[in-house]
């Protein structure tokens, strides 16, 4: 029961994450690039500070140090880029469905020989996300923002897969937000900035650093501690909750509209995740 608590809690922070960005974006008080920084470098203090006071230490070494720290930046600037124009639901579907095609990939070069159902299961989930992303498809979204989502969906794979491998969760996710930080800063310099942005606002900074220290940094921590003690398989079904959770944390706190077309995309991409991951 304790793990099932943590595994849900894990799931919160994650769809939270979706509605902040979205909820800080579409106010305008802050533009995309500066709201990932920003997250990054809350996250990183954040950590760096439980380090200090839980364990005395901070360790920047371990296994799967350099997969987690691009895989974290990558999903970070997707993430909050592709937030611009995506709804919270919408984008969480892409986010998520991106990362079950990643961690199958992964666990095929990692020596993993999946069977039949499964493959079918990840045919069956990258059409849904190809649909969702097609030109004049069955749902209306910009590409270039559902592609930067897809990319998000790349690096959270990465960093999941690569957190399998960690032997302090907390010093392991602390690790990965001390690095990814000054890399974030200097990407951060180099991305173009919406031209929709504005100057960032107090409350745009302020949903940024409850983003970055509590949603993304204490979750992402637990998620490093839960992922050890649970299979692959359970992890990746345990994510497909997470869309649900932001679409219903979009329709209540950003009055998000759910639309058939949504629902249908949803049952197309979560139904092949889903029957990738179940045994016969």
């Amino acid at each position: 029961m304790r793990l099932f608590l943590l595994i849900a809690l894990t799931m919160v922070a994650f769809a939270a994450n979706s509605v902040l960005n979205r909820a800080a974006l579409a106010a305008g008080g802050i533009d995309a690039v500066s709201f990932g920084t920003i997250r990054l470098w809350s996250g990183a203090a954040m950590l760096v500070l439980l380090g200090l006071v839980l364990r005395g230490r901070i360790a920047l070494g371990g296994a799967g140090r350099v997969a987690g720290v691009l895989g974290l930046v990558l999903y970070i600037y997707g993430f909050s880029v592709a937030y611009v124009a995506l709804d919270a639901g919408l984008g969480a579907l892409i986010l998520f469905g991106t990362v079950q095609v990643t961690m199958f990939g992964g666990s095929l070069i990692g020596g993993e020989r999946p069977p039949a159902l499964r493959w079918a299961g990840a045919a069956l989930a990258f059409g849904g996300l190809a649909w969702l992303l097609w030109p004049g498809g069955g749902v209306a979204l910009s590409l270039t923002h559902g592609a930067a989502m897809v990319l998000a969906g790349l690096g959270w794979g990465i960093y999941s897969l690569a957190g399998r491998r960690a032997e302090d969760p907390l010093l392991a996710t602390g690790a990965n937000f001390l690095l990814a930080a000054p890399m974030g800063f200097l990407l951060g310099l180099v991305l173009p900035v919406s031209p929709e942005a504005t100057s960032s606002e107090p409350t745009g900074i302020l949903l940024a650093v409850i983003s970055g220290a509590v949603t993304s940094g204490l979750g992402y921590a637990l998620w490093y501690h839960v992922l050890p003690q649970i299979k692959g398989s359970v992890a990746a079904v345990a994510q497909l909750s997470v869309p649900v959770i932001a679409m219903a944390g979009g329709m209540i706190f950003l009055g998000e509209a759910l639309s058939l077309d949504f629902v249908i995309a949803a049952a197309v991409v979560l139904g092949g995740v889903a029957l990738s991951v179940l045994r016969k």
